[in-house]
Protein backbone atom coordinates (compact mmCIF):
# COMPACT_ATOMS: atom_id res chain seq x y z
CA UNK A 1 0.00 0.00 0.00
CA UNK A 2 1.46 3.54 -0.84
CA UNK A 3 2.74 5.76 1.69
CA UNK A 4 1.30 9.58 2.34
CA UNK A 5 2.61 11.51 5.04
CA UNK A 6 0.80 10.88 8.36
CA UNK A 7 -2.88 12.39 8.16
CA UNK A 8 -3.13 12.14 11.97
CA UNK A 9 -2.52 15.36 14.00
CA UNK A 10 -4.70 13.33 16.68
CA UNK A 11 -3.34 14.51 20.48
CA UNK A 12 -1.20 16.78 18.85
CA UNK A 13 -1.87 19.86 21.18
CA UNK A 14 -3.09 18.09 24.07
CA UNK A 15 -1.79 17.44 27.77
CA UNK A 16 0.27 14.23 28.04
CA UNK A 17 1.41 12.61 31.33
CA UNK A 18 3.89 14.30 33.16
CA UNK A 19 7.31 12.70 34.34
CA UNK A 20 6.20 12.17 37.99
CA UNK A 21 3.36 10.49 36.85
CA UNK A 22 5.54 8.36 34.09
CA UNK A 23 7.72 7.63 36.63
CA UNK A 24 5.21 6.28 39.65
CA UNK A 25 4.13 4.15 37.03
CA UNK A 26 7.45 2.39 36.29
CA UNK A 27 7.35 2.24 40.12
CA UNK A 28 4.36 0.28 39.78
CA UNK A 29 5.17 -2.00 37.21
CA UNK A 30 8.10 -3.04 39.20
CA UNK A 31 6.80 -3.31 42.45
CA UNK A 32 3.30 -4.66 42.44
CA UNK A 33 2.86 -8.35 43.11
CA UNK A 34 2.04 -11.17 40.39
CA UNK A 35 -1.59 -11.66 39.15
CA UNK A 36 -2.72 -14.79 41.03
CA UNK A 37 -4.51 -16.11 37.85
CA UNK A 38 -3.13 -19.35 35.90
CA UNK A 39 -0.43 -17.94 33.37
CA UNK A 40 -0.39 -19.91 30.29
CA UNK A 41 3.17 -19.77 27.93
CA UNK A 42 2.26 -20.18 24.31
CA UNK A 43 4.56 -22.75 22.71
CA UNK A 44 6.82 -20.81 20.27
CA UNK A 45 9.14 -21.89 17.57
CA UNK A 46 12.68 -21.68 18.36
CA UNK A 47 13.12 -18.80 15.50
CA UNK A 48 10.42 -16.93 17.16
CA UNK A 49 12.27 -16.96 20.41
CA UNK A 50 15.87 -16.52 18.56
CA UNK A 51 14.47 -13.23 17.11
CA UNK A 52 12.04 -11.67 19.91
CA UNK A 53 12.99 -13.29 22.72
CA UNK A 54 11.11 -15.15 25.20
CA UNK A 55 7.75 -13.58 25.84
CA UNK A 56 5.85 -12.52 29.10
CA UNK A 57 3.61 -14.29 30.87
CA UNK A 58 0.32 -13.90 29.91
CA UNK A 59 -2.97 -14.49 32.27
CA UNK A 60 -4.70 -17.27 31.05
CA UNK A 61 -8.37 -16.11 32.38
CA UNK A 62 -10.75 -13.13 31.62
CA UNK A 63 -8.74 -9.74 32.04
CA UNK A 64 -10.05 -7.54 35.18
CA UNK A 65 -13.19 -5.81 34.57
CA UNK A 66 -11.05 -2.87 35.85
CA UNK A 67 -9.06 -2.63 32.74
CA UNK A 68 -11.83 -3.18 30.61
CA UNK A 69 -12.96 -0.03 32.32
CA UNK A 70 -9.18 1.75 32.26
CA UNK A 71 -8.63 1.29 28.57
CA UNK A 72 -12.58 2.99 27.50
CA UNK A 73 -10.84 5.58 29.39
CA UNK A 74 -7.76 5.84 28.09
CA UNK A 75 -8.63 5.40 24.56
CA UNK A 76 -12.18 5.49 23.71
CA UNK A 77 -12.55 8.55 25.76
CA UNK A 78 -9.67 10.60 25.03
CA UNK A 79 -10.43 9.67 21.11
CA UNK A 80 -13.80 11.21 21.55
CA UNK A 81 -12.99 14.24 23.71
CA UNK A 82 -10.05 14.77 21.20
CA UNK A 83 -7.78 15.36 24.73
CA UNK A 84 -5.35 13.74 27.35
CA UNK A 85 -5.83 14.21 30.69
CA UNK A 86 -5.82 13.32 33.92
CA UNK A 87 -8.59 10.86 33.76
CA UNK A 88 -6.21 9.34 30.56
CA UNK A 89 -2.89 9.82 32.88
CA UNK A 90 -5.10 7.42 35.80
CA UNK A 91 -6.25 4.77 32.95
CA UNK A 92 -3.08 4.69 32.05
CA UNK A 93 -1.19 3.64 35.20
CA UNK A 94 -3.60 1.34 35.69
CA UNK A 95 -3.08 -0.64 32.57
CA UNK A 96 0.87 -0.65 33.48
CA UNK A 97 0.10 -1.30 36.77
CA UNK A 98 -1.73 -4.49 36.08
CA UNK A 99 1.38 -6.34 34.48
CA UNK A 100 -0.74 -7.83 31.51
CA UNK A 101 0.44 -8.00 28.42
CA UNK A 102 -3.12 -7.82 26.79
CA UNK A 103 -3.82 -4.65 27.01
CA UNK A 104 -0.76 -3.68 24.88
CA UNK A 105 -2.63 -4.05 22.07
CA UNK A 106 -4.69 -0.84 22.00
CA UNK A 107 -1.62 1.29 23.73
CA UNK A 108 0.01 -0.23 20.13
CA UNK A 109 -3.43 0.93 18.06
CA UNK A 110 -3.22 4.17 19.50
CA UNK A 111 0.77 5.05 19.06
CA UNK A 112 0.06 4.47 15.05
CA UNK A 113 -2.17 7.84 15.20
CA UNK A 114 -0.82 9.99 18.02
CA UNK A 115 0.64 12.83 16.56
CA UNK A 116 2.46 14.15 19.54
CA UNK A 117 5.84 12.49 20.23
CA UNK A 118 5.86 12.77 24.18
CA UNK A 119 2.47 11.29 24.57
CA UNK A 120 3.52 8.80 21.63
CA UNK A 121 7.00 7.87 23.80
CA UNK A 122 4.91 7.66 26.89
CA UNK A 123 2.83 4.94 25.32
CA UNK A 124 5.44 3.04 24.13
CA UNK A 125 7.63 3.07 27.65
CA UNK A 126 3.99 1.87 28.91
CA UNK A 127 4.35 -0.97 26.28
CA UNK A 128 8.07 -1.59 27.02
CA UNK A 129 7.25 -2.78 30.55
CA UNK A 130 4.50 -4.63 29.99
CA UNK A 131 6.48 -6.37 27.35
CA UNK A 132 9.67 -6.34 28.39
CA UNK A 133 11.11 -4.61 25.72
CA UNK A 134 13.11 -1.46 24.66
CA UNK A 135 13.19 0.90 21.78
CA UNK A 136 16.97 1.51 20.47
CA UNK A 137 15.55 2.45 16.95
CA UNK A 138 12.48 4.47 18.46
CA UNK A 139 10.43 2.03 15.97
CA UNK A 140 7.66 2.12 19.18
CA UNK A 141 4.39 1.47 17.25
CA UNK A 142 6.42 -1.10 14.73
CA UNK A 143 8.58 -2.76 17.60
CA UNK A 144 5.62 -3.08 19.61
CA UNK A 145 3.15 -4.48 17.12
CA UNK A 146 6.02 -7.19 15.85
CA UNK A 147 6.37 -8.21 19.65
CA UNK A 148 2.93 -8.74 20.17
CA UNK A 149 2.16 -10.44 16.77
CA UNK A 150 5.61 -12.52 17.01
CA UNK A 151 4.49 -13.77 20.64
CA UNK A 152 0.87 -14.21 20.07
CA UNK A 153 -0.22 -12.31 22.63
CA UNK A 154 -3.83 -12.61 23.06
CA UNK A 155 -6.51 -9.51 22.77
CA UNK A 156 -8.17 -8.32 26.04
CA UNK A 157 -12.06 -8.58 26.74
CA UNK A 158 -13.70 -5.53 24.89
CA UNK A 159 -10.67 -5.30 22.40
CA UNK A 160 -12.94 -4.81 19.30
CA UNK A 161 -14.87 -1.78 20.15
CA UNK A 162 -11.75 0.02 22.15
CA UNK A 163 -9.75 -0.78 18.12
CA UNK A 164 -12.84 0.62 16.08
CA UNK A 165 -13.04 3.60 17.93
CA UNK A 166 -9.84 4.64 17.90
CA UNK A 167 -9.49 4.67 13.83
CA UNK A 168 -12.85 5.65 13.67
CA UNK A 169 -11.69 8.43 14.99
CA UNK A 170 -9.38 8.99 12.03
CA UNK A 171 -11.54 7.55 9.34
CA UNK A 172 -15.33 7.07 9.74
CA UNK A 173 -15.87 5.30 6.71
CA UNK A 174 -14.47 2.43 8.58
CA UNK A 175 -17.09 2.41 10.72
CA UNK A 176 -18.94 -0.38 8.69
CA UNK A 177 -15.67 -2.60 8.20
CA UNK A 178 -14.76 -2.91 12.22
CA UNK A 179 -17.69 -5.47 12.87
CA UNK A 180 -17.16 -8.98 14.10
CA UNK A 181 -16.32 -11.41 11.66
CA UNK A 182 -14.25 -14.31 10.82
CA UNK A 183 -10.82 -11.88 11.16
CA UNK A 184 -8.28 -11.31 13.74
CA UNK A 185 -8.30 -7.31 14.16
CA UNK A 186 -5.31 -8.08 16.40
CA UNK A 187 -3.38 -7.88 12.91
CA UNK A 188 -4.93 -4.98 10.94
CA UNK A 189 -3.11 -1.22 11.25
CA UNK A 190 -3.59 1.41 9.69
CA UNK A 191 -1.37 1.49 6.58
CA UNK A 192 -1.17 5.27 5.93
CA UNK A 193 -3.56 6.22 3.71
CA UNK A 194 -7.97 6.80 3.48
CA UNK A 195 -10.50 4.53 2.19
CA UNK A 196 -11.63 4.61 -1.62
CA UNK A 197 -15.31 4.65 -0.92
CA UNK A 198 -16.12 5.94 -4.83
CA UNK A 199 -19.12 4.29 -6.03
CA UNK A 200 -18.40 2.10 -9.01
CA UNK A 201 -16.67 3.32 -12.23
CA UNK A 202 -15.46 7.06 -11.19
CA UNK A 203 -12.31 6.22 -12.25
CA UNK A 204 -11.55 9.73 -13.06
CA UNK A 205 -12.92 11.49 -10.04
CA UNK A 206 -10.80 12.58 -7.24
CA UNK A 207 -10.19 11.59 -4.22
CA UNK A 208 -7.73 11.47 -0.85
CA UNK A 209 -7.40 8.11 -1.34
CA UNK A 210 -5.41 5.18 -3.84
CA UNK A 211 -8.01 5.35 -6.40
CA UNK A 212 -9.13 2.19 -7.87
CA UNK A 213 -9.90 1.82 -11.69
CA UNK A 214 -12.79 0.63 -13.00
CA UNK A 215 -13.59 -0.49 -16.25
CA UNK A 216 -10.38 0.89 -17.25
CA UNK A 217 -9.26 2.25 -21.12
CA UNK A 218 -7.56 -0.12 -22.89
CA UNK A 219 -4.88 -0.26 -26.10
CA UNK A 220 -3.71 -2.57 -28.52
CA UNK A 221 -0.15 -3.42 -28.63
CA UNK A 222 0.66 -0.83 -31.05
CA UNK A 223 -0.89 1.70 -28.52
CA UNK A 224 1.22 0.88 -25.55
CA UNK A 225 5.02 2.46 -27.30
CA UNK A 226 5.17 4.06 -23.88
CA UNK A 227 5.76 0.81 -22.33
CA UNK A 228 9.57 -0.29 -22.25
CA UNK A 229 10.41 -3.71 -23.54
CA UNK A 230 11.67 -5.05 -20.06
CA UNK A 231 8.69 -2.85 -17.67
CA UNK A 232 7.20 -5.57 -15.38
CA UNK A 233 3.19 -6.29 -16.06
CA UNK A 234 0.71 -8.72 -14.82
CA UNK A 235 -0.68 -10.97 -17.24
CA UNK A 236 -4.34 -12.21 -17.27
CA UNK A 237 -6.15 -14.59 -20.12
CA UNK A 238 -9.60 -15.35 -19.65
CA UNK A 239 -11.58 -17.55 -22.43
CA UNK A 240 -8.17 -17.04 -24.63
CA UNK A 241 -8.57 -12.86 -24.39
CA UNK A 242 -5.31 -11.26 -22.80
CA UNK A 243 -4.98 -8.49 -20.89
CA UNK A 244 -1.51 -6.92 -19.57
CA UNK A 245 -2.03 -4.72 -16.34
CA UNK A 246 1.56 -2.74 -16.14
CA UNK A 247 2.83 -2.69 -12.90
CA UNK A 248 3.88 1.39 -13.27
CA UNK A 249 -0.34 1.58 -13.15
CA UNK A 250 -1.03 -0.93 -10.44
CA UNK A 251 1.25 0.53 -7.83
CA UNK A 252 -0.95 3.39 -8.48
CA UNK A 253 -4.08 2.34 -8.48
CA UNK A 254 -3.86 -1.06 -6.44
CA UNK A 255 -6.95 -2.07 -7.43
CA UNK A 256 -9.31 -2.60 -10.90
CA UNK A 257 -12.60 -3.92 -11.74
CA UNK A 258 -12.64 -5.17 -15.38
CA UNK A 259 -14.16 -7.56 -17.49
CA UNK A 260 -12.54 -9.74 -19.94
CA UNK A 261 -13.31 -12.81 -21.72
CA UNK A 262 -16.74 -12.06 -21.14
CA UNK A 263 -15.67 -12.30 -16.97
CA UNK A 264 -16.31 -9.70 -14.41
CA UNK A 265 -12.87 -9.41 -12.26
CA UNK A 266 -11.55 -7.76 -9.12
CA UNK A 267 -7.55 -7.35 -9.23
CA UNK A 268 -6.20 -6.13 -6.46
CA UNK A 269 -2.02 -5.15 -6.45
CA UNK A 270 -0.32 -5.03 -3.11
CA UNK A 271 3.01 -3.36 -3.34
CA UNK A 272 3.82 -4.67 -0.01
CA UNK A 273 3.46 -8.27 -0.74
CA UNK A 274 4.48 -8.47 -4.73
CA UNK A 275 1.26 -9.66 -5.53
CA UNK A 276 -1.27 -8.67 -8.58
CA UNK A 277 -3.97 -11.85 -7.54
CA UNK A 278 -7.88 -11.91 -9.80
CA UNK A 279 -10.67 -12.16 -8.53
CA UNK A 280 -13.56 -13.52 -10.65
CA UNK A 281 -16.73 -11.27 -9.20
CA UNK A 282 -19.62 -12.76 -11.31
CA UNK A 283 -21.22 -16.04 -11.10
CA UNK A 284 -22.63 -15.84 -7.60
CA UNK A 285 -25.24 -17.09 -5.96
CA UNK A 286 -28.73 -15.84 -6.59
CA UNK A 287 -29.28 -12.15 -4.79
CA UNK A 288 -25.73 -11.45 -4.64
CA UNK A 289 -24.32 -8.32 -6.53
CA UNK A 290 -21.44 -8.26 -8.03
CA UNK A 291 -18.84 -7.11 -5.10
CA UNK A 292 -17.12 -3.83 -6.13
CA UNK A 293 -13.87 -4.03 -5.10
CA UNK A 294 -11.46 -0.96 -3.07
CA UNK A 295 -8.60 -0.65 -1.31
CA UNK A 296 -9.38 0.00 2.44
CA UNK A 297 -6.46 2.25 3.45
CA UNK A 298 -6.15 -0.88 6.16
CA UNK A 299 -3.43 -3.33 6.56
CA UNK A 300 -3.27 -7.19 8.44
CA UNK A 301 -0.18 -7.95 8.53
CA UNK A 302 1.37 -5.90 6.41
CA UNK A 303 -1.35 -7.21 3.21
CA UNK A 304 -3.70 -5.19 1.88
CA UNK A 305 -7.23 -5.18 3.22
CA UNK A 306 -9.81 -5.19 0.20
CA UNK A 307 -13.58 -4.60 0.60
CA UNK A 308 -16.42 -4.57 -1.18
CA UNK A 309 -18.20 -0.98 -1.36
CA UNK A 310 -21.80 -2.21 -1.96
CA UNK A 311 -22.01 -4.93 1.18
CA UNK A 312 -19.19 -3.53 2.89
CA UNK A 313 -18.04 -6.83 3.73
CA UNK A 314 -14.22 -7.15 4.13
CA UNK A 315 -12.41 -10.12 2.06
CA UNK A 316 -9.24 -11.44 3.13
CA UNK A 317 -6.89 -10.22 -0.25
CA UNK A 318 -4.77 -13.52 -0.02
CA UNK A 319 -8.00 -16.01 -0.31
CA UNK A 320 -10.64 -14.39 -1.69
CA UNK A 321 -12.78 -15.23 1.45
CA UNK A 322 -15.13 -12.87 2.47
CA UNK A 323 -14.59 -12.24 6.70
CA UNK A 324 -17.09 -10.02 7.61
CA UNK A 325 -20.50 -8.46 6.73
CA UNK A 326 -23.40 -10.18 4.43
CA UNK A 327 -21.18 -11.58 2.26
CA UNK A 328 -19.51 -13.58 5.00
CA UNK A 329 -22.96 -14.41 6.16
CA UNK A 330 -23.59 -15.81 2.35
CA UNK A 331 -20.00 -17.87 2.95
CA UNK A 332 -18.58 -16.27 -0.52
CA UNK A 333 -15.08 -17.17 -1.32
CA UNK A 334 -13.62 -15.85 -5.00
CA UNK A 335 -12.66 -17.96 -7.30
CA UNK A 336 -8.85 -16.85 -8.78
CA UNK A 337 -7.89 -16.66 -12.10
CA UNK A 338 -4.18 -17.25 -12.65
CA UNK A 339 -2.15 -13.75 -13.25
CA UNK A 340 1.64 -13.54 -15.06
CA UNK A 341 3.96 -11.66 -13.29
CA UNK A 342 6.60 -10.63 -16.36
CA UNK A 343 7.70 -8.48 -18.72
CA UNK A 344 5.92 -6.10 -21.33
CA UNK A 345 8.19 -7.80 -24.21
CA UNK A 346 7.83 -11.11 -23.31
CA UNK A 347 4.30 -10.99 -22.72
CA UNK A 348 3.62 -9.04 -26.09
CA UNK A 349 5.65 -11.82 -27.83
CA UNK A 350 3.62 -14.54 -26.74
CA UNK A 351 -0.12 -13.02 -27.04
CA UNK A 352 0.47 -10.57 -29.82
CA UNK A 353 -3.19 -10.12 -29.41
CA UNK A 354 -3.44 -8.67 -26.04
CA UNK A 355 -4.50 -5.49 -24.83
CA UNK A 356 -2.84 -3.57 -22.28
CA UNK A 357 -3.78 -0.34 -19.65
CA UNK A 358 -4.00 2.54 -21.33
CA UNK A 359 -1.02 5.20 -19.97
CA UNK A 360 -2.89 7.92 -18.21
CA UNK A 361 -4.00 5.35 -16.04
CA UNK A 362 -0.73 5.73 -14.49
CA UNK A 363 -1.45 9.18 -13.28
CA UNK A 364 2.39 10.17 -14.59
CA UNK A 365 3.38 8.53 -11.87
CA UNK A 366 6.21 5.65 -11.46
CA UNK A 367 6.96 4.83 -8.19
CA UNK A 368 8.83 0.97 -8.37
CA UNK A 369 8.61 0.57 -4.79
CA UNK A 370 10.13 -3.09 -5.39
CA UNK A 371 13.08 -1.51 -5.90
CA UNK A 372 13.58 1.57 -3.34
CA UNK A 373 11.16 1.99 -0.57
CA UNK A 374 10.87 -2.11 0.37
CA UNK A 375 13.81 -3.19 -0.43
CA UNK A 376 15.52 -3.82 2.96
CA UNK A 377 12.13 -6.02 4.53
CA UNK A 378 8.34 -5.24 5.07
CA UNK A 379 7.86 -1.86 6.27
CA UNK A 380 4.62 -2.38 8.45
CA UNK A 381 4.63 -4.78 11.33
CA UNK A 382 4.07 -8.73 10.41
CA UNK A 383 5.38 -10.13 13.69
CA UNK A 384 7.40 -13.56 13.11
CA UNK A 385 8.46 -14.48 9.12
CA UNK A 386 9.10 -18.22 8.13
CA UNK A 387 12.38 -18.66 8.18
CA UNK A 388 12.64 -21.40 4.79
CA UNK A 389 13.16 -18.96 2.67
CA UNK A 390 14.34 -14.84 2.76
CA UNK A 391 11.13 -12.70 3.25
CA UNK A 392 11.21 -10.47 -0.62
CA UNK A 393 12.12 -14.21 -2.03
CA UNK A 394 9.58 -14.44 -5.06
CA UNK A 395 7.51 -17.43 -5.00
CA UNK A 396 4.53 -18.85 -6.96
CA UNK A 397 1.78 -19.85 -4.67
CA UNK A 398 -1.73 -21.90 -5.76
CA UNK A 399 -3.89 -24.27 -3.55
CA UNK A 400 -4.07 -28.13 -4.50
CA UNK A 401 -7.37 -30.32 -5.09
CA UNK A 402 -6.43 -31.56 -1.68
CA UNK A 403 -6.60 -28.04 -0.01
CA UNK A 404 -2.62 -28.19 0.67
CA UNK A 405 -0.74 -24.60 -0.23
CA UNK A 406 2.24 -24.51 -1.72
CA UNK A 407 4.95 -22.69 -2.88
CA UNK A 408 7.37 -22.78 -5.63
CA UNK A 409 10.18 -20.70 -5.51
CA UNK A 410 10.08 -18.05 -9.21
CA UNK A 411 14.07 -18.53 -10.01
CA UNK A 412 13.95 -22.82 -9.62
CA UNK A 413 10.76 -23.26 -11.05
CA UNK A 414 11.57 -21.04 -14.09
CA UNK A 415 15.10 -22.93 -14.45
CA UNK A 416 13.81 -26.39 -14.01
CA UNK A 417 10.94 -25.29 -16.98
CA UNK A 418 13.73 -24.06 -18.96
CA UNK A 419 15.63 -27.41 -18.85
CA UNK A 420 12.20 -29.17 -19.49
CA UNK A 421 11.88 -30.96 -16.08
CA UNK A 422 8.73 -31.42 -14.99
CA UNK A 423 7.69 -29.31 -11.86
CA UNK A 424 4.61 -30.45 -10.25
CA UNK A 425 2.79 -31.48 -7.33
CA UNK A 426 -0.42 -33.68 -6.53
CA UNK A 427 -2.61 -32.12 -9.23
CA UNK A 428 -0.33 -29.26 -9.97
CA UNK A 429 1.86 -28.40 -12.84
CA UNK A 430 3.60 -25.52 -13.52
CA UNK A 431 4.03 -24.12 -17.21
CA UNK A 432 5.98 -21.18 -18.48
CA UNK A 433 3.43 -18.55 -20.04
CA UNK A 434 4.59 -15.66 -21.69
CA UNK A 435 7.80 -15.58 -19.53
CA UNK A 436 6.16 -16.22 -16.42
CA UNK A 437 4.84 -18.93 -14.40
CA UNK A 438 1.51 -20.51 -14.22
CA UNK A 439 -0.17 -23.29 -12.44
CA UNK A 440 -2.65 -25.89 -14.85
CA UNK A 441 -3.63 -28.97 -13.88
CA UNK A 442 -3.39 -32.10 -16.07
CA UNK A 443 -5.57 -30.83 -18.94
CA UNK A 444 -4.56 -27.36 -19.02
CA UNK A 445 -7.00 -25.67 -17.09
CA UNK A 446 -6.21 -23.02 -14.85
CA UNK A 447 -5.59 -23.16 -11.12
CA UNK A 448 -5.73 -19.68 -9.86
CA UNK A 449 -1.74 -18.82 -9.06
CA UNK A 450 -0.27 -16.20 -8.58
CA UNK A 451 3.37 -14.39 -7.65
CA UNK A 452 4.13 -13.27 -3.82
CA UNK A 453 6.59 -12.38 -1.57
CA UNK A 454 7.18 -15.47 0.71
CA UNK A 455 6.85 -13.39 3.82
CA UNK A 456 2.79 -12.52 2.43
CA UNK A 457 2.11 -16.65 0.95
CA UNK A 458 3.54 -18.04 3.87
CA UNK A 459 1.71 -15.71 6.81
CA UNK A 460 -1.02 -16.41 5.03
CA UNK A 461 -0.66 -19.94 4.55
CA UNK A 462 1.37 -20.92 7.31
CA UNK A 463 0.79 -24.19 6.21
CA UNK A 464 2.44 -24.17 3.32
CA UNK A 465 4.75 -26.45 1.59
CA UNK A 466 7.74 -25.61 -0.17
CA UNK A 467 9.07 -27.01 -3.44
CA UNK A 468 11.16 -29.06 -3.97
CA UNK A 469 9.82 -31.45 -0.99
Amino acid sequence: MGITTCLSTAFKNTTILTAAALLTAAALVTTAPQSNADTTQTTLPDYVIYRFGHPPEIPSGPVDPDLITAMRVAFIDSVTASTWGDDQDAALTTLIESGDPRVVWPISDMMRFVGNSGLNAIMADAAGQLLGINFPDGNYWGRTTDHLMAWRVPAPTDYLAVKRAIFTSLVPGWDKLFVEGDIDWRHVSWGGVLIDDRPFDTTDDACNCIPGADNPEVTAVDGADWLADDAVVFGITVNDEHRAYPRRIMEVREMVNDTLGGRDLGIPYCTLCGAAQAYYTDDLPDGIARPVLRTSGLLIRSNKVMYDISSHSVFDTFTGKAVTGPLLDEGVTLQQASVVTTTWGEWRAAHPDTTVLAEHLALGRDFNFRNNRDANGPIFPVGDTDPRLPVHEDVIGVITASGQPIAFPRVQAVAALARGDDVNFENIQLVLDGGGVKAVNETGEDLGSHQAFWFAWSQFHPETKLWPL
